[in-house]
């Protein structure tokens, strides 16, 4: 596969995002990205000021470009509609830059959320996505990662702070499949460069550990990566709804358990498909989960994330 000389970027100021341009910047690849504000450490990135709804701006990202790797996106509203605003309309927009500026090559990331587009409108909101992307006439590859961590990582955050508490509630059962951020970063570069092994894919990468965690198993980890060996408490749907409401209420738009949340993480099944993985001779996962979720713990402590 030949590298592209320049890559544009959506999402450059968010957590996989930043991960994409450490990996880039180590990689000698150039990048130009979007972002809402312009932060004032450029590091080696061009950056284009503007949003998803901009039109000039997103012109202005693509001229010139060979490859579009699309991240931003709306993982979590108050308002459902936000969902149908940022992941639909923005990847149509951004779709029609890409095509209009005469770049081929289209990386999107979905979620694994995607599967089951009736749980939840965030999902569904990634399917219809999907389904924008593939009609594109683009060379486009689909990534429906499966919940990423990793440094810098606010939404699973809860889980290390409650485990650090001594107690980490979960749905009643269910396994799910992880990835480091670093990971899928890794990915999404590698797939920036269009060949016929990648196009027209949709990948679910993960971790390597087959069938994934039980909720428990990964409770548990996070819990030894903070130094703690936490309680578990198993809640059914009723209590997670409840505590959804709760949140909403104490944190308003801050809030990380949404009635749209609770009803993707009560479904039992989030691993990742073995047959959608990427080859190992495209990628392959290079950071053990454990090891992982320790040097996350650390570097919450170091911002003082975490107690």
């Amino acid at each position: 596969m030949n590298q592209p000389d320049l890559i544009a970027i959506t999402g450059g100021t968010g957590f996989v995002g930043q991960a994409m341009i450490d990996c880039a910047e180590g990689k000698g690849i150039t990048l130009r990205s979007l972002a809402r504000r312009v932060p004032a450490d450029r590091r080696s990135v061009e950056w284009v000021g503007g949003h998803l709804a901009d039109r000039a701006a997103l012109a202005k990202l693509v001229n010139g470009a060979d490859a579009m790797i699309h991240v931003a996106g709306q993982v979590r509203a108050r308002d459902p509609r936000e969902f149908d605003a940022a992941n639909v309309t923005g990847t149509l927009n951004v779709i029609d830059a890409a095509r209009d500026a005469g770049v081929r090559r289209f990386v999107f990331v979905s979620s694994l959320a995607a599967r089951e587009p009736k749980l939840s409108r965030y999902g569904a909101s990634k399917r219809r996505a999907e389904k924008l992307v593939a009609a594109s006439g683009l060379d486009w590859t689909i990534v429906r990662p499966p919940a990423v961590y990793g440094p810098r990582d606010g939404e699973m955050l809860d889980l290390f702070q409650m485990a650090s508490r001594g107690i980490v509630p979960m749905p009643r059962q269910g396994r799910a499949s992880l990835i480091h951020v670093d990971d899928l970063a890794r990915l999404l570069l590698a797939l920036a460069a269009s060949d016929e092994q990648t196009s027209g894919q949709i990948y679910e990468p993960d971790d390597g550990k087959p069938a994934g965690w039980e909720h428990g198993e990964l409770a548990r980890a996070i819990g030894w990566a903070v130094g703690k060996r936490p309680l578990v408490p198993r809640l059914p749907d009723s209590v997670l709804g409840l505590a959804a409401k709760l949140d909403g209420l104490v944190r308003r738009d801050n809030a990380k358990l949404t009635p749209d949340r609770v009803g993707y993480m009560c479904h039992p099944d989030w691993v990742s498909t073995p047959a959608a993985k990427p080859s190992e001779s495209l990628w392959k996962p290079e950071i053990a989960t454990r090891e992982g979720l320790k040097a996350t713990a650390q570097w919450y402590r170091d911002q003082a994330w975490l107690g």
